[in-house]
């Protein structure tokens, strides 16, 4: 607790000077009295009690002028407050559900690891709008950028490798993606692309997509999915679904070349641990940047002490009554 104006608290001088005199009154023995032969018939019980009380009016009386000095001195308290701005980053995850994502060298399989490692992601980034795009032969956008994580889940779980015509249109994956956040107003924007494949399939180039994100600013991380050399993949024949080695074919450079132009980085995933850690490299890489500013806030405490003055007041106003009463 402080006070606002400590120099009024000079004022206590006051009652202090007033219980002096007081004081002095009583002893030097101003006030009205009489001479009598003998004190025998005020000497009954309960006159020492009466002594005292009639003090109280006089005690009462400076106890509130004590106050109010105190309140008007402007007592408070302060106690610090942290007030923290979160400057959150907006990222937009396009991912390959091509047939190809279908492979087994991760368990289940590439798709399914993806999504899991995805959503760990998405729920380790509070502060982020986030977005979905899915890519094969064509893109379409899963979910626009959101704050809704509970959503963002939702619909990273329904992505299935059965949605659109099959292929890899890497070009198209990444222009859907910068279109979906090239408007933003975020300091950071970023896409994170993950293929298991070479692009085959669209419109767009995907150097042609790199240089529309940096144009506009927004980095790139790609990241290819597939084991080294084969990978079990499931094959329909006249005797079922059966298990199969298929070579695995990842354009790294052309990957490389799109993370290298956005400023970005280029990653390649070999199983589920690996993809794992890429998402917790990005996690680091891309912090939302948080401002903590410390400020003071006030409580006024006055009137606490106003309200005891008050009652102080009305006290000695009863006492006088009472005292005039008593016999």
């Amino acid at each position: 607790m402080f006070f606002e104006n400590p120099q009024l608290l000079w004022l206590l001088v006051i009652p202090a000077l007033l219980v002096a005199l007081y004081i002095w009154g009583e002893v030097t023995g101003r006030n009205p009295h009489m001479r009598v032969s003998t004190l025998t018939p005020w000497k009954k019980e309960g006159r020492n009690v009466l002594n005292v009380i009639r003090h109280m009016p006089e005690a009462l009386r400076i106890a509130a002028l004590c106050l109010i000095i105190i309140a008007i001195a402007r007592p408070r308290s302060s106690s610090d407050v942290e007030r923290i701005d979160t400057e959150g980053i907006d990222i937009i995850l396009a991912m390959d559900v091509s047939t190809s994502m279908l492979a087994r060298d991760f368990n289940p399989d590439r798709i399914s690891a993806a999504k899991d490692i995805a959503i760990q992601f998405i729920s380790q980034r509070p502060s982020d709008r986030m977005g979905i795009v899915v890519f094969a032969g064509e893109s379409y956008t899963q979910c626009p950028l959101t704050t809704d994580r509970a959503t963002l889940i939702n619909m990273m779980k329904e992505i299935s490798t059965d949605l659109i015509e099959d292929g890899t249109a890497i070009g198209n994956g990444l222009a859907t993606a910068v279109a979906r956040i090239k408007d933003s107003d975020a300091k950071s924007r970023v896409v994170i692309l993950l293929t298991d494949g070479v692009n085959n399939r669209g419109e767009i180039s995907p150097e042609t997509a790199a240089e529309i994100a940096k144009t506009y600013g927004i980095r790139v991380y790609t990241i290819g999915v597939g084991a080294n050399g084969e990978a079990p993949y499931p094959v329909m024949t006249p005797w079922g679904v059966q298990i199969q080695n298929v070579k695995v074919e990842i354009d790294e450079k052309l990957l490389g070349t799109i993370a290298e132009a956005t400023g970005g980085r280029y990653f390649r995933a070999t199983d589920n641990t690996k993809l794992a850690e890429i998402y917790g490299e990005i996690n680091k890489m891309e912090k939302a940047k948080t401002t903590i500013d410390s400020f003071p806030v006030y409580k006024e405490l006055f009137g606490g002490y106003a309200l005891a003055a008050l009652i102080c007041l009305m006290l000695e106003l009863l006492a006088r009554l009472l005292l005039r009463r008593l016999p």
